[in-house]
């Protein structure tokens, strides 16, 4: 059995950043209440801008090495380079994990591997920041390939322009499933966290992964969370967990052994988060066809244009043969979406056309 499957689902919890010792002893004393699998904390922090809180570093390793004798929790760290990794294991950190920003290298990703030969303990690898379901199946596989006893996948959701859909991250639910149907062993965690960048939707998001058979969740909790250092808007209190979990329902895990009806209703589940998924990427293109129209007004061009439809029919007839789809079916459907663009675009055009009137 699997070290992120022994039970299910799999918790890790714990704040985004360890900012003090009084934080983590008091954050890990709540969470050891509440029987979590693994005590997460970032102490080196990859910001996105220079000048923001970028962890404590080694000194909050000695944070965590209390906490885990203190209260028996098994302590869990990201590293993205060899010295962290050298230093987490100096103190004792039970499993270490690859944050976006790394797994998006291949360089460091291998660099990373190559430090953790002969060593037992596990890692887990967040899904890259970019929606390449190769670039996090091949991360994995290089920890694979140098000898790491227990390799899981961490869903943090992906990096967009923007927030479409009310979402940090969005999910993309395919790429996930798509991955865990190529490695059907790997255990796979989500983090509802990232995904959503707001703790009123961290339970939704949560049962949603469970419901399409995740192992565990690793949620971001926090004391006191509008005063966290970091990522305050997405942090639980331990309290908030505890009730995320108990209302939580982890329904029957799927075998071959079950009956057809159960077997059914799983796939259903699944298929239902994928149109879901396909409705809010259909509503985000139909927003840029309003955005299109803006410009094409300004630029006097046309609507509709036969020249670029011709090879959008060119390009998704391409696809649709790699993914071994009828071209005539895909055609015919991007069909009824390019006349809802068209006509989305008219209605902005004519709209614009009365203002100036």
């Amino acid at each position: 059995m699997s070290f992120f499957t022994k039970v299910r689902p799999y918790i890790i919890a714990g704040p985004c950043s360890a900012e003090t010792r009084e934080q983590v002893l008091e954050t890990a004393g709540a969470l050891a209440k509440l029987n979590i699998q693994l005590f997460r904390a970032g102490i080196w922090k990859s910001r996105t801008r220079p000048g923001s809180f970028e962890g404590n570093g080694v000194q909050a390793l000695e944070w965590l090495q209390e906490a885990k004798q203190q209260y028996g929790l098994l302590v869990t760290v990201e590293v993205a380079e060899t010295a962290h990794i050298e230093q987490a294991l100096k103190y004792g950190v039970d499993v270490l994990w690859i944050g976006a920003r790394t797994s998006v290298n291949p360089f460091q990703v291998q660099h990373l591997a190559d430090a953790l030969k002969g060593v037992d303990v596990p890692v887990m690898v967040k899904n890259p920041v970019n929606t390449d379901i190769d670039l996090w199946q091949g991360a994995i596989e290089r920890f694979e390939k140098a000898g790491v006893p227990e390799v899981a996948a961490i869903h943090r959701g992906f990096s967009g322009y923007s927030a479409a859909g009310g979402f940090r991250n969005q999910p993309n639910w395919p790429i996930p499933i798509e991955l865990k149907r190529r490695k059907p062993g790997l255990a796979m965690i989500c983090d509802p966290s990232h995904i959503t960048g707001n703790r009123h939707r961290i339970a939704e998001i949560a049962q949603k992964a469970i419901d399409m058979h995740f192992d565990g969740l690793m949620i971001e909790t926090h004391p006191r969370p509008d005063e966290a250092w970091s990522d305050a808007a997405q942090q639980v209190t331990p309290q908030m967990l505890a009730e995320i979990l108990a209302k939580l329902i982890v329904r029957e895990e799927f075998t071959s052994d079950m009956s057809g009806q159960v077997q059914l209703e799983y796939l259903r589940q699944l298929m239902d988060n994928l149109d879901a998924e396909i409705i809010d990427l259909v509503a985000k293109r139909m927003e840029l066809s309003e955005q299109m129209a803006d410009v094409k007004k300004a630029c006097n061009m046309t609507a509709f244009q036969p020249g670029r439809w011709r090879d959008m029919v060119e390009a998704i007839s391409r696809r649709a043969e790699t993914r071994q789809l009828p071209k005539e079916f895909i055609v015919e459907l991007y069909e009824k979406i390019h006349h809802e663009s068209i006509r989305k675009q008219l209605a902005v055009l004519e709209k614009k056309d009365e203002k100036i009137k």
